[in-house]
């Protein structure tokens, strides 16, 4: 049975994120609903009360799903909650998808932000990224960079396992919440994000997980191909009939043209083996 308390060590990390954020004379935490942006707003409230504020953002790249696990997470912690439409799909460097597409969204979410801190009434933005983010391929964390948005996690020495301990403490639903990263990063690098396609996906997606899945990606390739992973356990019902028969069918009609169940089974940020070396070199380990 897992338990909700914190170790000594935690203890100390804990109070050191909401010293950190007490700091900050107002706060905006970049709030998808995730697990890390979830802690980073419970303890911005915790810190500053009504000068925190969780903003989110509206796109076509964001699930229906997500956006109202947001909007409930927020009622739930108290902190108040501001939803704003983001226009990357306006970005021609965003749709082409050559592997920085994740910069482009983080640098429109930024910017859109930056420009409504006067009306929000706080002089600080802050991000959910963790210690276990650092070194990786990560063009988001280059544009939070060059927006002077803060890491409280990162700085009060947070990694993920620490932050899921923290939110079981916190009694937060999401302690144990899958990654979910933004539908676009379900596009293969080199294939063009539309809407229609991120719309695929999205409902894809919703489809597995009528079928009892709590984590898959459905990843889009070039033809219209469906790459879907499954947890390896689950690959023998999904590759047998009935479930192979009903799945063809749906993802048929949802207009892929050929379908496929990945051997290697779920496995998170599988399509960054195929952006470029030198985009890589770009956006990781800064």
């Amino acid at each position: 049975m897992l338990s909700s308390e914190l170790t000594p060590e935690l203890v100390a990390k804990r109070d050191r994120l909401v010293g950190i954020l007490a700091e900050l004379s107002g706060v905006a935490v970049a709030f998808s609903g995730g697990i890390d942006s979830t802690v980073v707003a419970k303890a911005a409230f915790l810190a500053l009360g009504d000068k925190a504020i969780a903003v989110t953002a509206d796109s076509g790249s964001v699930a229906r799903a997500e956006l109202a696990d947001a909007k409930r997470l927020a009622t739930i912690i108290g902190i108040r909650h501001v939803v704003v439409p983001t226009h990357e799909f306006d970005n021609p460097d965003y749709l082409k998808n050559d592997g920085s597409r994740c910069y482009h969204c983080k640098t429109e979410l930024y910017s859109t932000v930056e420009r409504i801190l006067p009306e929000l009434g706080v002089p600080f933005m802050v991000s959910g990224a963790n210690l276990d983010d650092l070194g990786d391929y990560r063009p988001g964390l280059v544009a939070a960079a060059e927006h002077s948005v803060r890491h409280p996690l990162q700085t009060a020495g947070f990694t993920k396992a620490d932050v899921r301990a923290l939110a079981l403490h916190w009694e937060l639903p999401t302690w144990d919440k899958p990654a979910s990263p933004c539908l676009s990063s379900r596009l293969a690098p080199g294939l063009a994000v539309t809407p229609e396609r991120t719309a695929r996906v999205e409902a894809a997606e919703m489809y597995l997980r009528s079928l009892g899945l709590r984590e898959c990606r459905v990843r889009y390739h070039e033809g219209d191909l469906a790459r879907v992973e499954v947890p390896v356990g689950e690959i023998a019902r999904f590759a047998a009939d009935p479930v192979r028969g009903e799945l063809t069918r749906e993802f048929s009609r949802l207009g892929f043209k050929f379908i496929t169940i990945d051997l290697a089974g779920f496995r998170s940020g599988s399509l960054n083996e195929l952006v470029p070396l030198e985009v890589r070199r770009v956006y990781s380990g800064r």
